[in-house]
């Protein structure tokens, strides 16, 4: 009779780390969904500041020809 209650605590102690386990699996899943979009809005300011600077510089270098130009 010992070895089945051994038996039931063992069960038991299995589902509930196994619950425990199914719990933190979700939290870190919450997590890293977290992170992506972290991530993603990182990456979409960083696309922006180039385009922003590629503009500028590119702006810059038409009147840097205009100036040339008008210099000769």
């Amino acid at each position: 009779m010992s070895n089945f209650k051994s038996t039931i605590e063992r069960i038991r102690a299995l589902e509930n780390e196994r619950k425990n386990l199914l719990l933190e699996i979700e939290e870190l899943k919450k997590m890293a969904d977290a992170k992506a979009k972290a991530l993603e809005s990182e990456i979409n300011m960083l696309r922006d500041e180039v385009k922003s600077l590629r503009a500028l510089l590119s702006g810059e270098n038409i009147e840097d020809e205009s100036l040339m130009k008008k210099k000769k």
